[in-house]
């Protein structure tokens, strides 16, 4: 927490960023403030209506706001990303720790599966998985746990069995510290700052993994607006009303650099290269 106020007051790269992911994350929560629009009124005699001063984004095929949608669908998009990698992150962690420090069976059973996991396409795996599951927002994030958190697993484990070997770890468990001691005050502290940068830098990807996900029909279900989902609604009519594919495209892209570019900084600020302590 030290290092990011710090990062915060002398990085101004890494303040720029944060600055532009929390403007999009109180877009997200407060939509209401920047439009009049409901996201999921449909008004028949204003279908597919080009953006104007009225409409900024124009209107779908139902006569809904397409910029209600786009900032309404900022709440689902960016929620299901967030919840998503804070998901990855705690199951990963958490078994990579558990198998790099206690090792035997335990770290068997576990590295086996995550072996399991990686042996099939990651983006193949997730889209099997909700598919057996069924189309919904939490569906699509369960899938794509299942397959990303063997990659959270294995670097846990790997940290864990380096930061095991060295001499104040050593010392402590001689003068009798209980594993849990250990692991919260020795190795934990050691090992989450290179995670931590990991999955911001993760975010973006996963965003565009879940997008696609939605855009195959197996995320968010209509009427609740998910970029993913907008940009498949709006393929049919890319010659008409090519405004329902450009807009939320633009969503997405804009907060994936926006997310890649703070995953970076972050890494600047946090330095987990720097092994000197």
């Amino acid at each position: 927490m030290h290092n990011l106020i710090v990062g915060l007051k002398t990085n101004r790269r890494f303040a720029l960023f944060t600055f532009l992911a929390c403007l999009l994350l109180f877009m997200a929560i407060a939509a209401p403030l920047f439009t009049s629009y409901s996201p999921t009124e449909a008004v028949m005699t204003e279908a597919y209506k080009a953006p104007s001063a009225e409409h900024l984004f124009g209107t779908d095929k139902l006569g809904r706001d397409c910029y209600a949608r786009v900032l309404y669908g900022a709440r689902n998009s960016l929620a299901s990303v967030l919840g998503l990698v804070a998901l990855v992150f705690a199951v990963g962690t958490t078994l990579g720790v558990i198998s790099g420090y206690y090792g035997g069976i335990v770290e068997t059973i576990i590295m086996r599966a995550a072996d399991i996991f990686i042996s099939f396409p990651g983006t193949l795996l997730a889209i099997a998985m909700a598919g057996i599951l069924g189309g919904s927002a939490m569906n699509a994030i369960i899938a794509l746990t299942c397959a990303t958190w063997p990659k959270y697993a294995r670097l846990g484990r790997s940290l864990v069995l380096k930061i095991r070997e060295r001499e104040f770890v050593q010392a402590a468990e001689v003068n009798g510290g209980t594993p849990i001691h250990i692991l919260w005050h020795h190795i934990l502290p050691n090992i989450l700052p290179l995670i931590i940068v990991t999955a911001a830098a993760d975010i973006g990807g996963l965003m565009l993994e879940l997008a696609g996900l939605s855009f195959l029909g197996f995320g968010t279900q209509p009427p609740n607006p998910e970029w993913g989902a907008m940009i498949n609604e709006g393929r049919q009519q890319l010659q008409t009303a090519p405004w329902l594919m450009i807009f939320p495209g633009l969503a997405i892209f804009v907060s994936v650099v926006i997310f890649n570019l703070w995953g970076d900084a972050l890494r600047d600020v946090l330095d987990p290269r720097d092994e000197s302590n």
